[in-house]
């Protein structure tokens, strides 16, 4: 090594450190304003907070190189080693805090559903509840797919002048019978995004112990305008209702779920059970659900209580999905606002849930949301606020992501030993158990 090369691998060591170190920071000081900021900052803490052990490993790995190679022969290495250290023993923290969703996510059950919730639970649903942590998956995150599930590809559910809407189907290698069924909506700002990157690790859970799980396209803008991409979440609950028989699922015992984009549209469809005007064409198909499971989603246009912390949303439903600016079209904005929607009567049993760092959409919504909801149905509402978890958390397998599936499948075999042991269901309680 020429000595040229020998005296800059003590700062190229320092640069590398400082760069590591800004991502652990990022994931515990992520930036709310401006947009661009936001989204960069998003990214960054989202895979840092999620892959902190697969962080450490690769800054380990790196530093163990630089030394080899000289980096501490001058102080530039020395300073480099003190800020990775540093670095890593804040990347171990975040582990400790992702670990911390298994308690949180039980707790929120217990206030949720009672503190014997569990105990409602059949025996027969609850007997292929998740299992222990599976170590593999989690150090080897992709890619996301498990070995005891089929899924079948591109099945069209609607079309229309100028678009065909698909969805996939996931159901265990041994066909079940009557099994529950989940509706996957996908994210994605409502502008981009497909059936095919999200609700993974959600799905081929359910999936492996028996359910039936559809994840579905919907018409994006800004050449959809809302409520198109409403109307085509309905149309999937109507070929729920009218195929998936043919796939092993219970077409009466549908839930819902999505994150973000795909949270809002979720909870809208829980909130606008057979709404005419959102079921053009079908106005007498039943697209009730059992119950919604949504992730830090969308559920308030209009910020009436003024959450957001930078205007990059608002100008996007103005822009894009709306395409009119809020004081033009209030009364379109408010039909468009899960918020707005809450009556007394008409709210299945929701589970709500919100990383506290969320730097897209803002945690203080979902907690108004919540509020509303228990007012609405208390008993049936659970709201998880994960301590460390940015927007998109559960995308991937990881350890936070692990904890609160199991508690999203307790809730789940909670909602179905509902419906199966309702008068005329006694018969139905091995199929929903897979």
């Amino acid at each position: 090594m020429s000595p040229l090369v020998a005296a800059s691998v003590p700062w190229v060591f320092l640069l590398a450190a400082l760069v590591g170190a800004w991502f652990t920071w990022n994931a515990y000081r992520p930036v709310y304003r401006p947009a661009p900021l936001a989204a960069m900052s998003f990214f960054a803490g989202w895979l840092t907070t999620e892959l902190a052990a697969h962080h450490v490993a690769w800054q380990v790995a790196m530093t163990v190189l630089f030394v080899a190679a000289g980096a501490l022969a001058a102080w530039p290495g020395w300073v480099a080693l003190g800020i990775s250290l540093v670095s890593w023993a804040y990347l171990l923290k975040a582990l400790l805090v992702a670990r911390r969703a298994e308690e949180v996510v039980e707790r929120a059950l217990r206030d949720g559903l009672g503190g014997d919730y569990r105990g409602e639970i059949l025996p027969t649903v609850g007997a292929r509840l998740a299992p222990a942590l599976d170590w593999k998956q989690l150090a080897l995150p992709f890619p996301v797919r498990h070995g005891e599930v089929t899924r079948v590809r591109d099945v069209e559910y609607a079309r229309g002048p100028g678009y065909r809407l698909r969805l996939d189907v996931y159901h265990h290698r041994d066909r079940p019978a009557k099994a529950p069924v989940l509706l996957q909506i996908h994210g994605g700002g409502w502008v981009v995004g497909s059936k095919n990157e999200q609700g993974l690790p959600l799905m081929l859970q359910l999936a492996s112990r028996g359910w039936v799980c559809v994840s579905i396209d919907y018409r994006l803008s800004p050449r959809a305008t809302f409520p198109d991409p409403l109307i085509d979440c309905k149309r999937a609950v109507a070929w729920i209702r009218e195929q998936v028989a043919g796939y092993g699922g219970d077409p009466d015992l549908v839930v819902v779920t999505g994150g973000s984009a795909g949270g809002h549209l979720a909870a809208l469809v829980a909130l606008t059970a057979n709404e005419p005007a959102y079921q053009p064409g079908f106005e007498d198909v039943d697209t009730g659900v059992r119950a919604c499971v949504s992730f830090y989603g969308v559920y308030d246009f209009t910020d009436r209580h003024r959450h957001y912390r930078n205007p990059g949303l608002a100008h996007l439903l103005q822009r894009r999905v709306m395409k009119a600016a809020l004081d033009e079209a209030r009364d379109a904005y408010e039909k468009a606002s899960p918020m707005s929607l809450v009556r007394p009567g008409a709210v299945p049993p929701f589970f709500v849930v919100h990383g506290d760092r969320d730097t897209l959409v803002p945690v203080a919504e979902a907690r108004q949301f919540a509020a509303l909801l228990r007012e609405a149905a208390p008993g049936a509402v659970v709201y998880a606020e994960i301590p460390g978890a940015q927007h998109a958390f559960e995308i991937f397998p990881s350890l936070r992501t692990t904890f609160v599936l199991h508690g999203v499948e307790r809730f789940l075999a909670w909602v179905v030993s509902r419906h199966v042991g309702a008068p005329g269901d006694a018969g139905t309680g091995e199929a929903a158990a897979g």
